[in-house]
């Protein structure tokens, strides 16, 4: 679950990290009222889950009143990438002497937590890692020791970040650490940290990735679902108890585990296709659960073909197929289908779907012949559109 940027600042606030002052608004004369309580200048920030806002006129300097107001009515009801504006967060403006990038993570390869820290901050960090790689220090992480004082400080100087930044960027790991830990966070990233002409240093903007599967031990969380947005697709696949997440491209996904489902997006991508969506199925792949994966692609209406990668352990080979075939008399798909069925009782569940071939039902023995079967199907689908 990800949290808007004035949700991750009052999360950070939690765990002791410094953020400017600020204050949501829904409307004109709230961003108004919370521009007066804050003290100017301040700067009205379009709250979307996207980046590019400052690039779209999301993010605006008021010196006055006057300013707020005409700014908070531009942004309000702005779409930026595909996202309306329904809310502003109003922050008191900082003096900025240089900008940083700090973030921790899980690096699943290496089953261990990870840390990255950059003297350049306040561009994406996909953007510095291709241009420069040697520009963010990297600190593998195991969790059961956690971060210490030295590895901080280590980070820090790796990242060569200015003397004066030092000290406070040291508390500010030591902190954003904790809330990544203690939170049950996926991600917890400040870009920028900023350091000002006074010497201090604090988080200027927050993105904050929470764990869905933590959610048991935060009741609090409730708040956060209730002003999540999700368009048509993402609901419909929650009401039904699905991981989901829409993408723009036209291959759609279903996959039984999220590191397969990641996996599977890598591959379509790896053969120039764009994958429409994200959804995990989890360790079921019965009648019920693939019909209700496949209504839910079936809603998209960019989707060309469908990518159905399964890799069978505790549910069997023949399970899945089986389960596809039922699945299919109770959804009427759309677009033409291609399965790969790995693992256990693989050979038994290819030889049914073999016997219920056809046009729009096509079985391939290997993941990568079958990310390109569909990429094909797609780009065939859109040229006889």
């Amino acid at each position: 679950m990800d949290l808007f940027e004035y949700q991750g600042k009052q999360y950070f606030a939690r765990f002791g990290i410094p953020v400017s002052p600020g204050g949501v608004a829904d409307t004109v004369d709230q961003a108004v009222t919370e521009s007066d309580r804050v003290g100017y200048p301040v700067v009205v920030k379009a709250q979307v889950q996207v980046g590019g806002r400052g690039k779209a006129g999301g993010i605006k300097l008021a010196r006055s009143a006057d300013e707020v107001r005409e700014h908070a009515t531009n942004i309000l009801g702005m779409d930026i990438r595909g996202h309306t504006v329904r809310r502003v967060w109003i922050e008191r403006a900082s003096d900025i002497s240089r900008e940083y990038y700090a973030s921790f993570t899980l690096d699943r390869g290496a089953r261990l937590h990870l840390g990255m820290v950059s003297a350049r901050g306040g561009v994406e960090i996909e953007q510095v890692a291709a241009e420069d790689p040697g520009a963010i220090a990297r600190l593998h992480i195991n969790p059961v020791h956690g971060l210490a004082d030295a590895d901080a400080r280590s980070l820090v100087e790796n990242a060569q970040l200015d003397r004066e930044a030092h000290a406070g960027a040291v508390d500010i790991l030591k902190k954003l650490y904790r809330c990544f830990v203690e939170g049950d966070a996926d991600l917890v990233e400040i870009n920028p940290l900023v350091l000002t002409p006074d010497g201090r240093v604090h988080a200027l903007d927050a993105k904050v990735s929470l764990d869905n599967n933590a959610e048991f031990r935060h009741p609090e969380w409730a708040e956060y679902r209730a002003t999540e947005v999700l368009d048509e697709r993402e609901q419909l696949a929650r009401s039904k108890g699905l991981q989901y997440i829409g993408l723009t491209g036209s291959v759609g996904i279903i996959a039984n585990g999220a590191g397969l489902a990641m996996s599977t997006l890598d591959v379509v991508n790896q053969v120039g296709g764009s994958p429409a969506n994200f959804l995990d199925i989890g360790g079921g792949a019965d009648a019920s659960v693939m019909a209700n994966a496949l209504e839910v692609i079936n809603t998209d209406p960019n989707v060309r073909s469908i990518l159905i990668n399964i890799f069978g352990g505790i549910t069997r080979g023949e399970e899945v197929a089986n389960g596809i075939v039922q699945a299919l008399e109770h959804v009427q798909i759309k677009s033409p289908m291609v399965i790969r069925i790995d693992g256990t009782n693989a050979e038994e569940g290819r030889a049914i779907l073999e016997a219920h071939k056809s046009d729009q039902l096509i079985s391939q023995p290997t993941m990568l012949s079958a990310a390109a079967k569909t990429v094909e199907l797609a780009n065939l689908a859109e040229v006889r559109r």
